[in-house]
């Protein structure tokens, strides 16, 4: 029998026909930056003497799969060029403007698809692992987006890049309480990341410790957002994007010491072990056998249905997280399109990645029922499935389809870039690349021993295999 392949249920934990949950808007704001691998070189070179340890993080950068990264800012951003890493402080003033203000637009393309108004949301629930003041920056959002300060809030942390899909689960769990009591739920789902500005906390550590830590190689800035609603009191004439049908959260056990982001004077700091890959992987089958076991309204065939039946919306830790499950669910790269072109034109956005990759995904038609896949510390899976509405051509990652960066609020300073691609539409890189990230948001579960694709793409569209770079410390 196939990995995939789902045997009778015998699970009393079933969801009911009809929870009526539908995703009726979905926002992603990327910043204007996107930078290539030659960044975090230019940077590490600036600072950093060629120990072992960097040349070997800086080879394993070469060949991760991912063309270009979204940032904040370039390899001049004033931040990553002082003479020491940046403060806990001054890591936190810049996530109270720029996190803030990706947060709010990312939120505002969401609620404009949606249609409603922002006096018709009835709860809000975030999540960040980049920042972590108090209060914290779901507060500021709603101030700038003029919701009522009085609004149920919920920000969840310590979940890293499993928290766009834990927040969602939190508001469905929410809009079902609001359903029994025949209430109308109009639930905000947003999460945001700012990882890039943590490369020298990360750079530092690699040359003080000789470590080699792939996390600097991965990681990105952006924010996403959602509306959730339970269909009470609301115009039903317009479908939905989505309808989500059921989920499941499981722990790996005893894999608390392989996916973190540790608290450090100067930010946070990636944890992330070898076994990541292999563990995410062979937790997806299971979990997804008892999950679809869990929704009746899917054993309505004759046969149960089967991982290929499914578009899958993986969140991309790394390529071997999205080929491991690849070939661990027998799948082809056609099931996994919208991973692979976020990971290689954004990278690794922690928890807002999710959100991309369904945006992404919705754009084009495919599979009726989607499953939506992230990891976290813990570790954390995630997992839900969707039911997908018509397709929407959306201007889905801050960029229209020619390329240019679109109308956004730059009140505070940002520079956007226009105009961002080569002539065959591509995105093209800042002439001053971000130094960019590393640190970044917490580990995606991302490619832990080091081998990576090295960002060309194969005639089956996924990233061609790069050399083999393990990942271990520096004697």
């Amino acid at each position: 029998m196939s990995s995939s392949t789902i045997p009778s249920s015998t699970s009393n934990d079933q969801f009911q026909d009809g929870l009526n949950l539908s995703l009726r808007g979905l926002g992603v704001q990327y910043p204007p930056y996107l930078v290539g691998p030659s960044a975090l070189e230019t940077l590490a070179n600036r600072f950093y003497p060629p120990t072992t340890a960097l040349k070997k993080v800086l080879s394993i950068n070469r060949f991760t799969g991912i063309e270009t990264r979204a940032a904040i800012g370039d390899v001049d951003h004033p931040l990553v060029n002082q003479p020491n890493p940046p403060s806990i402080k001054e890591l936190n003033d810049l996530f109270r403007v720029e996190g803030v203000r990706l947060s709010v637009n990312a939120c505002r393309k969401a609620i404009q698809e949606w249609g409603g108004s922002v006096g018709d949301i009835t709860h809000i629930v975030s999540t960040t692992c980049t920042n972590s003041a108090n209060p914290g920056f779901d507060h500021f959002v709603v101030k700038e987006l003029g919701i009522r300060t009085s609004i149920e809030k919920i920000l969840l942390h310590g979940i890293g890049c499993s928290g766009g899909m834990a927040a969602m689960r939190t508001a469905a769990h929410l809009a079902l309480g609001s359903s029994y009591q025949r209430k109308p739920a109009r639930i905000l789902v947003l999460a945001c990341e700012i990882s890039s500005v943590l490369v020298r906390s990360e750079l530092d550590s690699i040359n003080e410790n000789q470590q080699v830590r792939v996390g600097v190689c991965l990681f990105s800035d952006c924010a996403s957002a959602a509306i959730l609603t339970n269909g009470i009191g609301e115009d039903l004439s317009t479908a939905p994007i989505f309808d989500l049908l059921g989920w499941k959260h499981q722990i790996i056990d005893d894999t608390e010491e392989d996916l973190g982001f540790d608290v450090d004077p100067l930010g946070w700091k990636v944890v992330l072990s070898q076994r990541v890959p292999t563990l995410a992987a062979a937790a997806v089958s299971p979990c997804f056998q008892d999950l679809v076991k869990s929704v009746p309204e899917l054993h309505g065939k004759v046969q149960p249905p089967i991982a290929a039946d499914f578009d899958w919306a993986l969140h991309p830790g790394g390529s071997l997280i999205i080929t491991g499950v690849e070939q661990a669910m027998d799948l082809t790269p056609e099931h996994l399109r919208a991973s692979y072109e976020i990971y290689m034109k954004y990278g690794n956005s922690s928890s807002a990645t999710i959100f991309s990759v369904l945006n992404k995904l919705r754009e084009t038609k495919g599979k009726e029922n989607v499953v939506a896949c992230a990891f976290g510390p813990g570790i954390a899976l995630e997992m839900m499935l969707l039911r997908r509405h018509e397709t929407r051509p959306v201007s889905a990652n801050g960029f229209d389809s020619d390329g240019t960066s679109e109308s956004w609020d730059t009140t505070a300073g940002v520079v956007v870039q226009e105009n961002i691609t080569n002539g065959n539409g591509t995105p093209r890189l800042n002439e001053n690349p971000i130094a960019t990230n590393g640190a970044a948001a917490e580990t995606g579960p991302s490619d832990a021993n080091g081998s990576e694709p090295n960002g060309t793409v194969a005639a089956d569209g996924k990233p061609d295999t790069g050399p083999s770079l393990p990942i271990e410390d520096v004697d």
